[in-house]
């Protein structure tokens, strides 16, 4: 008997505490048909909000605006790209909190439709107030972003959320390939094709065109959701599909939905704050670079930019899109795999430097040489290669953003939060980039160049920020 005993206790001590990760948790197979219909439905909304990328500027002058100073263009289309991100930070955290009561369906219905409505209203705007109000509009009607992120979370664990986070930046990708070249090509078109668009309403409204495609993709969007998508807020789905879906018992569904109505307080833990904090950073230089590429490519060459016509720049955009959205497909899961979120993470965010270098460059090239020549193409080549790994940041921090959340009931909340954070960031990074770029131009600090130190030592910040994430993303049943 003694000596069972000891054997017994022999055992218990060479087992180890922590199991070993000899094996690897099998990959859970993603429900293909629910994360397709929701990508889908995604898709509207980077086209509608990029669409306007490649006239803005252009728009903003013939408006009268500037009076006719070219150098203070920026001002303005920093104010009208960070409006949508105003109004959207009031608003997103409690269409997210909404959705944790009354379903994701019905946000994203009123989400949809409001930003059908207000790109409507864009296309008709022939003052700048008209802008602010239709940018406005599409904010505060807007928490899409957020809850669709958690219908993701809610779709998928931490063995297939790799594969389905990377489709948020694919689908970006794909929406700032097909955006900048529904603007471009669409805006004026009585210019274009004076036969097909002779109507006088073209010359009232020449920017109309573009935006009443991005608003019938809406209504499509719409449409599709309202047939084919299935709620994914367990409490409430259909009893059948709760329990054989995702595997929740009625019992656990009252205390789950009282998480629901959880003070937002609570839920501020380290854990979930420093993801959200890393988000909101990441959007703020994101959003920077993103106002700073068209403003540089639309300013005249005398002032330091390129002086492209839309056309030219909705086609370099496209550019950008589509060879992000193409890399993210074929090898952002396989690279999380491999060296893991936190690192993809690190590196992704350790780009922006040389990423912002490339701006002063091209400046240098154009004022050396006169005009726009092979070496700007090739700058913008190289530009196009470190925006790829750059891109990579957004799938894996939503993924820690994701795992932050206890449960899948205020998994809204948890999105909502990260979206104002974001959305507060996007409304800061176009007007203080902008900004930033009309006054290094106009005074000349540091070369022209002050703006993009600026967000240099932003993105070492990041960089900091980034090294305090945890080291693995894990279920929230862990």
């Amino acid at each position: 008997m003694d000596t069972s005993n000891s054997h017994e206790i022999m055992e218990n001590e060479t087992t180890p505490l922590v199991p070993t990760k000899s094996s690897k948790k099998l990959k859970t197979p993603l429900p293909k048909l629910q994360i397709g219909i929701l990508i889908s439905l995604h898709l509207a909304e980077p086209i509608a909000s990029t669409s306007i990328f490649p006239y803005i500027n252009q728009l903003i002058r013939e408006l009268g605006i500037t009076g006719g100073d070219d150098a203070a263009v920026g001002y303005y289309a920093g104010i009208i790209e960070s409006l949508f991100f105003a109004a959207q930070a009031l608003t997103v955290l409690r269409w997210g909190r909404l959705s944790d009561r009354i379903g994701r369906k019905p946000v994203l219905v009123i989400g949809l439709s409001g930003a059908c409505i207000s790109i409507l209203c864009f296309g008709l705007s022939t003052t700048f107030w008209s802008l602010v109000i239709s940018r406005c509009l599409c904010g505060l009607l807007n928490g899409n972003v957020g809850v669709m992120k958690t219908m993701m979370g809610e779709l998928t664990d931490s063995t297939n959320m790799a594969q389905a986070f990377a489709l948020f930046p694919i689908i970006w990708s794909i929406g700032g390939f097909i955006g900048p070249l529904i603007g471009g090509t669409l805006a004026r078109p009585q210019d274009r094709w004076p036969a097909l668009f002779a109507n006088g309403f073209w010359g009232k409204f020449p920017y109309f065109l573009p935006c009443a495609v991005a608003a019938c993709l809406f209504v499509l969007a719409v449409f599709v959701m309202s047939i084919f998508l299935e709620e994914t807020l367990p409490t409430k789905r259909r009893p059948k599909s709760t329990s054989a879906m995702l595997g929740i018992s009625s019992d656990e569904l009252l205390p789950q939905q009282s998480m629901a109505y959880t003070p937002l307080r609570s839920l501020l833990t380290p854990s979930v704050v420093i993801p959200i904090v890393n988000y909101a950073l990441l959007a703020l230089l994101d959003i920077s670079f993103r106002a700073l590429l068209p403003l540089l490519f639309s300013t005249p060459t005398h002032l330091g930019g390129l002086g492209f016509d839309p056309a030219t720049i909705g086609s370099w955009l496209a550019l950008f899109g589509i060879t992000s959205g193409i890399f993210q497909a074929l090898f952002f899961a396989r690279i999380i795999d491999w060296i893991g979120p936190k690192r993809v993470f690190c590196v992704s965010v350790s780009c922006y430097v040389p990423l912002m270098v490339m701006f002063p460059i091209m400046s240098w090239i154009v004022r050396a040489g006169g005009e726009v020549d092979h070496a700007i193409t090739f700058a913008l080549l190289c530009l196009t290669g470190m925006q790829l790994a750059w891109n990579m940041a957004f799938g894996a921090i939503f993924m820690f953003i994701t795992a932050s959340a206890p449960t899948n009931n205020v998994l809204g909340a948890i999105n909502g939060l990260g979206q104002t954070s974001a959305s507060a960031a996007r409304v800061v990074g176009p007007t203080l980039a902008t900004s930033l770029f009309a006054v290094s131009k106009e005074h000349n600090l540091l070369g022209g160049n002050a703006v993009f130190v600026v967000l240099i030592v932003l993105a070492g910040g990041l960089r900091w920020l980034a090294s305090q994430l945890p080291d693995e993303v894990q279920d929230r049943d862990e």
